[in-house]
């Protein structure tokens, strides 16, 4: 059973308690009903809700490392200066890439890989719409991003998996319990999909980071032309400052090993 069906039998046991031992009175319905619906709605819209499933939202606080995460990508202007900047600094980060964008770019997939990063799965056509699919479809999806990157990393294991957007929802959660998939999302967001300035995007970061998080980053765009010109030079500038904080850059299996 999955936390979402968990809630919603408490919930009906709750209206059902109600219905033996009380009448029934439109408050007594409308009251754990609202609670229900809240509760849901958190667990589809914050990505670090636990209301559907189990989580990685960050990792230990009392080491001094922290998770560069980017999304989207891989992507052929953004990733190869985002990879520049991650080998000038000595850092490794985990990527969390599209499957059709993978398979466009298997030289940078490969390069990923070679230069001792992660490569997780984003799903293979980050559609906005995945969070309604119908459970197989959302399996085949998933299943296919896995196999875009198992293609470059020889394994049978099913990659790190994050959800299009963040979103999630009771069939995600059974397919993900289903499949026995660790989803990761993330502690702290550069809000680089919001914020176009370099400097900006990093001061966010680095006046708010902590031991353990996972940073969202983006090194591509889900949308045909466009791109994100801005992360690069952010991300040289946070690993700059995570130096100056003593924090290391790992990727998020490195990060969770640490526990």
């Amino acid at each position: 059973m999955v936390r979402s069906d968990a809630l919603l039998l408490s919930l009906l046991a709750v209206l059902l308690a109600e219905w033996l031992i009380f009448d029934l009175s439109v408050a007594g319905v409308l009251i754990p009903v609202a609670i229900y619906l809240i509760l849901m709605a958190d667990g589809v819209f914050r990505p670090a809700s636990p209301w559907f499933m189990p989580l990685v939202v960050h990792g230990p606080r009392d080491v001094p490392a922290v998770a560069m995460t980017f999304d989207d990508g891989p992507d052929a202007a953004v990733t190869p200066e985002v990879l520049d900047v991650l080998k000038s600094a000595g850092a490794k980060a985990s990527f969390f890439t599209i499957g059709r964008h993978l398979d466009a770019h298997p030289q940078l997939a490969q390069r990923i890989c070679d230069e001792g990063h992660e490569l997780g799965n984003h799903s293979y056509d980050h559609s906005r719409t995945l969070n309604f699919a119908r459970p197989p479809a959302m399996k085949a999806e998933i299943l296919r991003g896995a196999g875009a990157i198992q293609k470059f990393t020889g394994s049978d294991r099913l990659p790190l998996y994050r959800p299009p957007v963040g979103l999630k929802n009771p069939p995600l959660a059974r397919v993900a319990q289903a499949l026995g998939l660790k989803v990761i999302v993330w502690s702290l967001h550069s809000h680089d999909s919001r914020i176009q300035d370099p400097q900006a995007i990093a001061q966010r970061v680095l006046s708010r980071v902590k031991p353990g998080d996972i940073i969202l980053m983006h090194d591509g765009h889900d949308l045909q032309g466009k791109d994100r010109p801005a992360t690069a030079e952010a991300l040289r500038r946070i690993l700059q400052g995570l130096r100056e904080k003593g924090l290391e850059s790992v990727t998020v299996s490195e990060l969770l090993r640490q526990t």
